[in-house]
């Protein structure tokens, strides 16, 4: 900063991350794509209520645009992991339902009076708290109830939700407004454990007759109809993200990451490129250089991948990757594109309809889930209309 220079308020800067021409990278999303990915999944399974889950900013795209996008389709449930994330959703969309998959911390329950918010009950302490608060305050409020089916992370047990289907006492405190689990190899259709899950899920189901009931997610949404019960959970395959691990993806493409060339540089055969000098150029090369880098979420991984050749799309050829990714900077090889095809300024498809985020994902040694709630807030964001 230059002497006598004030420092520009917090809304200038914000300002001036919104302007491409001033970004490093620029992170595209289609909200039409994203809604066509929810209907798709409502069509597929037309006797249930089709939800959306919208945790981690809705998978790191941003929960306002998302969730009002799939409200003005017709969504009118939501998942987040946590109470302050379904508050703040709440205050975009007053009249949604809000689930809060983390459940009811200790002593909190009044916070999701005032939100409006329906707390996941994960254990029998936690059913026993919400209870106990709609008695004292003469209320039967909203929950639902986690049954653990295998996945042995949050939910009651079967034998602690076999008993509470015998407390009729403690039942009718609150509104039973939802039972569900969650599966662990959705993604893997032919995994055995899939059909012991929802076997265990129907006989807890049997024991809360009234109650409706809800099992799939992203891949189970698609895989089997007939798992449909009374409300479906997508998540990864709204935003475009392949909900299994062993067939082609059947979803949209949602988001587009570009990154601007900040200089293309000529580099002779023999030198080197990055940290710690891990490429040296067989030939005399071009080398564009990029303003991203793994403080926007481009893993360093991809540097060395091992399921490459890594790359991305540029004046349409791909560029592989080379030397190390770098806080704020990539470089990529573009020896083999026409000088005249290049520019400072340019943009560099890092994600989209020709590098899928689950190739990054696979380049990076991750899933789509960790590229995408990973994403920086550097990026100039931009949001595609719905065209509704």
């Amino acid at each position: 900063m230059f002497m006598g220079e004030r420092e520009a308020p917090a809304t200038r800067v914000a300002a001036l991350m919104e302007d491409p021409s001033l970004a490093g990278g620029i992170l595209c999303m289609d909200l039409l794509a994203l809604v066509e990915n929810w209907r798709a999944i409502a069509r597929a399974n037309p006797a249930a209520e089709t939800a959306a889950v919208v945790k981690a900013d809705a998978y790191g795209l941003g929960m306002g645009p998302v969730a009002k996008a799939l409200a003005k389709a017709g969504c009118r449930t939501f998942f987040v992991a946590l109470p302050g994330e379904g508050a703040a959703l709440k205050s975009l969309l007053p009249t949604a339902r809000v689930f809060v998959l983390s459940g009811l911390p200790r002593g909190e329950a009044g916070f999701f009076q005032h939100h409006e918010l329906m707390p996941v009950l994960n254990s029998a302490e936690e059913v026993e708290e919400w209870a106990d608060f709609c008695r004292q305050n003469e209320l039967r409020l909203p929950a639902a109830v986690h049954v653990d089916t295998g996945m042995n992370r949050l939910g009651l047990r079967p034998e602690e939700a076999r008993r509470l289907a015998g407390r009729a006492d403690l039942l009718r405190r609150f509104r039973l407004e939802l039972l569900m689990s969650h599966l662990a190899c959705a993604d893997e259709p032919g995994h055995e454990m899939n059909m012991r899950q929802r076997g265990m899920f129907e006989e807890i189901r049997a024991l809360f007759p009234d109650a409706p009931a809800s099992l799939a997610n992203s891949a189970a949404s698609l895989a089997w109809p007939e798992w449909e019960y009374d409300l479906l959970r997508p998540g990864i395959a709204l935003y475009g993200g392949n909900p299994f691990a062993d067939r082609p993806n059947p979803m949209r493409a949602v988001v587009t990451l570009y990154g601007t060339i900040l200089q293309v540089r000529e580099v002779k055969r023999g030198e080197t490129v990055g940290y710690g000098a891990t490429w040296r150029a067989p030939r005399d090369s071009r080398i564009a250089i990029l303003g991203l880098g793994y403080a926007d979420g481009l893993f360093r991984s991809i540097s060395g991948s091992a399921g490459g050749p890594a790359h991305v799309y540029i004046a349409g050829q791909f560029a592989p990757y080379v030397g190390r990714i770098s806080m704020d900077l990539t470089a990529v090889d573009v020896s083999h594109i026409p000088p005249e095809s290049l520019a400072r300024g340019q943009r560099a498809e890092v994600m989209g309809p020709h590098v899928s985020v689950d190739e990054l994902a696979r380049w990076a040694g991750t899933i789509a889930y960790e590229i995408l709630t990973s994403l920086g807030s550097r990026f100039t964001r931009l949001y595609t209309p719905t065209g509704e």
